[in-house]
């Protein structure tokens, strides 16, 4: 039997951590030998787990192999080097390290009083992380704005539409919520209309315009100027822009000089989500993707999608933080204290939902010092290439079709079908499932002017070009079954 577990105890720690590490990177070791996509069936855990906690300590050994046994059977493997889903989720060594420190000291940063690094060290990387994208110094923290850690690109969205929202409510009255209206392309992430819904704006003032292939799915600033005046006419009051540097169905980019100027002409809130392409900005060969953002009130990319920080790690600039603070402040009484009185610090709780927030700070920080700038450029490049080599070989085949043109490291392609559309899209369903119950590789999929299109996203760290040749050859391989079936 094993030591009694103490609640904290250093020397414990030291043994079962040593562990646990252990156990991670045998689990990285083997993350190939484990089908990408989990193929277990729903409630499968509900079986293999008692149906309530134990009342005396169990092993730890036991518990890693529950988790070996019973819990990695249903993981979908999102660092696998054959994962291509969606948009990947980075994890590296240094954020790794950076999520394990900040479990370690477990504070609770929501003021700077509360752990003066936390905030501080908050601060200064987002000043570095904005320099590396060459962000205007507007978005700085020397002056008016600056940088914060939310948890998620959803989050950042809803903050800085709440803050909109007041700002302009501040101006008309609080009576006018029911004509504020916001506009973004039906190619916008659905955070937008989440953030739209909690921040009371009216469903059917929430404008998602329609992009279409003319524009490679890009909003349409003559399309926005022409919805912008007929809502004026109607005595409506646009409040809030949404661009996106990287959609989430095709990696579409939406202009931001022209999209800029119109919100600035209209005085509306003009917001960047580069969730996804932010981090290829800081390649000087891809920084023209984010030009005009010189125009925008407030940015936002995930460095814990392409830049190698564990999630969560949503990085969000703001030209005026006060925005944020006043519609997002509270001043409890069991909060006062001298710093914050004084107005001589930054108190992130301000700049967010919830009050608690945790130290993700040091994760970047770990990452931007253990890989430097040269490192991470040459990361993302190779991604880049990766995607380019699986656009050249789709090409090469005359069955598919690459849909849209590829910008990053996304690739959005299909599967022809030798009659009519409706079949197309049931043969690429098909061919999706085919190839992701092989357990072998993992794709997903959208729909583009009514087509079933499928994506194929390289980005996890791991992935190397021999893993993009075996990806192809599967999608291959399943597609001549595919159309043999049809055939026959």
């Amino acid at each position: 039997m094993e030591n009694r577990l103490k609640p904290m105890d250093a020397e414990q720690l030291r043994e079962y951590g040593h562990k646990m590490v252990d156990f991670i990177a045998d689990y990285y070791k083997t993350i190939e030998n484990f089908p990408v996509l989990s193929q277990v069936e729903p409630g499968y855990l509900r079986n293999l787990l008692p149906d309530s906690a134990p009342n005396q300590p169990d092993s730890f050994q036991h518990v890693l192999d529950d988790i070996q046994t019973k819990i990695l059977p249903g993981v979908t493997h999102w660092q696998s080097p054959n994962y291509f889903a969606y948009y990947p989720s980075n994890s590296s060594v240094a954020g790794f390290l950076g999520e394990m420190l900040s479990a370690g000291l477990n504070i609770v940063g929501f003021s700077w009083m509360s752990s003066p690094a936390a905030t501080e060290l908050e601060m200064i990387v987002l000043d570095w992380l904005g320099k590396m994208l060459k962000l205007p110094e507007d978005f700085l923290s020397a002056g008016q704005g600056g940088g914060v850690i939310q948890g998620t690109a959803s989050e950042a969205v809803l903050v800085v539409l709440l803050a909109a929202r007041d700002k302009v409510l501040k101006a008309v009255g609080k009576g006018a919520l029911g004509k504020l209206v916001v506009y973004a392309s039906d190619q916008t992430h659905a955070a937008l209309q989440k953030a739209c819904q909690i921040g009371g704006i009216h469903p059917e003032n929430c404008r998602l315009l329609k992009a279409n292939s003319s524009t490679n799915y890009a909003l349409s600033p003559e399309l926005l100027s022409e919805t912008i005046s007929q809502d004026l006419a109607h005595g409506l009051i646009p409040f809030f822009l949404c661009a996106t540097v990287g959609t989430t169905s095709s990696t579409a980019v939406d202009s931001l000089l022209a999209l800029g100027k119109i919100a600035k002409s209209n005085g509306m809130w003009f917001h960047v989500d580069a969730a996804y392409a932010g981090s290829a900005c800081v390649c000087p060969e891809f920084r023209h993707y984010i030009d005009g953002v010189e125009e925008a009130d407030s940015f936002n990319m995930n460095a814990h999608k392409w830049f190698l920080t564990n999630f969560d790690c949503s990085a969000l600039w703001v030209k005026d933080r006060r925005a944020l603070v006043q519609a997002l402040s509270t001043n409890p009484e069991y909060l006062k204290n001298k710093a914050s009185q004084a107005n001589m610090v930054v108190d992130y709780k301000d700049w967010q939902i919830p009050l608690g927030r945790r130290f993700r700070s040091l994760k970047l920080w770990m990452v931007l010092r253990l890989y430097g700038l040269e490192n991470l450029q040459c990361y993302i490049r190779n991604h880049i290439k990766l995607a380019k080599h699986f656009e050249d070989l789709i090409t090469q085949d005359s069955r598919f079709q690459v849909v849209t043109p590829r910008i990053f490291s996304l690739v959005c392609f299909r599967l022809l079908p030798s009659d009519d559309e409706h079949h197309g899209n049931k043969l690429n369903h098909e061919l999706l499932d085919a190839v992701n119950s092989t357990g072998k590789v993992f794709i997903s999929h959208t729909v583009l002017s009514g087509k079933y299109i499928l994506r194929f996203a390289v980005g996890a760290p791991l992935t190397e070009e021999k893993h993009v040749n075996a990806a192809w050859k599967i999608l291959q391989d399943k597609a001549t079954a595919l159309l043999g079936e049809c055939l026959g």
